[in-house]
């Protein structure tokens, strides 16, 4: 059995459960006791005003005060049995049963039709339950006492509440246990609903199942909703990108033919920076197209996945490289989950493989470690920096070359991603290879 989580309502549903339970039958075990003694000691206080009738009409008090014994339970005639009468007249006369032996107890005095339940001390430490009633016979006020000891009903009273105490404990773990189950197989129809967000941060597309309890659809509802507009809004996005810039190549490739074709005007100053300017339109507006075709049409929330999306970015880049004729290999040492967000990691990927594509003699090589942390080490067969060069790539936003496109802008998003990830890059010369060795080193998120 799984241990649940503090903070679950699954947890706080049993706890909460589980000590109203216990309150329950605690209130039922003090009620139920207080209940049963209370209608035990009325039904002996009964019979023990029914003893003091039968004891009024065998009082006999010519010549003297006494009692006739004939009519008498015999049960008052064993010394210290557990019951006993007490007969006191208004002169003083007292008159005991003779299972009180000579043990004295002592009693008010009641006027006739006056009664009274009192607790006294009996023989052997009993505890005796006293009805005292007075009454009036021939001229004579009396007050009769009739006792009997309660340590008897006391035992199975104590018997039975701890029997009924551990009943209520197996009833409790019982209802517990029964309890869990209704808790677990409530909680259960939410596990659809909980695959279907662990599909959706790894990339699926799919809304969340509204089938659900009626208290979770509201939620549903409008996770849908914003996963329906984040999606619209990205793929509108998306498309902007990709419509403008396609829009300005129309224009740039005018006016790269318009200047082209001013051969007189072709060695001034103005014509050169005007030409600089256009390739370097040019380049950023192919950067932007690249990075539409990077990104593709998938959901920003997914998770990047190296068995399945490091072979499509490789695709796209001997697309791209085809006439070089370029070696782009991937290598994974270890067996890596999917991890960081797609998106992100493509654009770090994508960034640091073009550049090495754009140095590159001919072969380049990412591979992947995955271990506390992920590693991406991409390495090419270029001319290599020096130590000077590669401290200065160290810095964001730094270029070396302003000829080639590559480690500008680029090297600036792949900082900001690896400072994303809390993560750290390093720059040096390829030990196989010869060219420009980059190693990422990202804590996963």
């Amino acid at each position: 059995m799984s241990v649940l989580n503090p903070k679950s309502i699954e947890w706080r549903l049993q706890i909460g459960l589980t000590i109203s339970l216990a309150l329950l039958m605690c209130l039922l075990w003090i009620f139920g006791a207080g209940s049963i003694e209370k209608l035990s000691e009325d039904f002996i206080a009964s019979r023990l005003e029914h003893d003091a009738e039968s004891i009024l009409g065998a009082i006999v008090t010519e010549p003297r005060l006494s009692v006739e014994e004939a009519y008498i339970n015999q049960i008052y005639h064993r010394p210290f049995s557990g019951h006993y009468f007490l007969i006191v007249s208004d002169n003083g006369t007292e008159v005991t049963s003779r299972s009180l032996w000579d043990y004295k107890v002592h009693l008010p005095i009641l006027k006739p039709g006056e009664s009274e339940r009192l607790y006294r001390q009996g023989p052997d430490g009993q505890q005796l339950l006293v009805w005292l009633t007075g009454y009036r016979k021939k001229d004579q006020n009396l007050t009769i006492a009739v006792a009997e000891d309660l340590l008897p009903i006391t035992n199975q009273r104590q018997t039975f509440l701890w029997s009924f105490a551990l009943l209520s404990i197996l009833g409790l773990v019982l209802l517990l246990m029964i309890q869990s189950l209704v808790v677990r197989l409530a909680f259960r129809r939410l596990e659809p609903l909980r695959e279907d967000v662990r599909n959706l941060s790894s990339g699926c597309e799919n809304p969340l199942n509204e089938d659900v309890p009626s208290e979770m659809l509201p939620l549903v509802k409008e996770v849908n909703h914003l996963l329906q507009l984040l999606s619209q809004r990205n793929q509108r996005t998306r498309s902007a990108l990709g419509n403008l810039a396609h829009a300005l190549k129309g224009p740039l490739n005018l006016l790269t033919g318009y200047f082209d074709r001013q051969v007189s005007d072709q060695g001034s100053e103005q014509h050169q920076q005007a030409g600089q300017q256009l390739d370097r339109i040019r380049l950023l507006i192919d950067r932007e197209l690249k990075r539409a075709r990077l990104s593709g049409e998938r959901s920003i929330n997914q998770k990047f996945n190296a068995k399945v999306d490091l072979p499509d970015l490789l695709d796209v880049l001997r697309k791209i490289y085809q006439e070089r004729d370029l070696n782009i290999e991937a290598v994974s040492k270890d067996e890596c989950p999917p991890f960081g967000d797609r998106e992100d990691i493509l654009e770090l990927l994508g960034n640091l493989l073009d550049n090495a594509c754009k140095w590159a003699e001919g072969n380049v090589i990412c591979q992947i470690f995955c271990s506390e942390n992920l590693s991406l080490v991409i390495e090419d067969d270029g001319i290599g920096l020096e130590g000077s060069d590669l401290q200065s790539l160290m810095q964001r936003g730094s270029r070396l070359d302003e000829s080639t496109e590559g480690h500008g802008l680029g090297l600036a998003i792949v900082h900001e991603v690896v400072q994303l990830y809390r993560g750290e890059i390093y720059f040096d010369r390829s030990p196989q290879y010869g060219g420009l060795r980059v190693k990422v080193v990202l804590k996963h998120l």
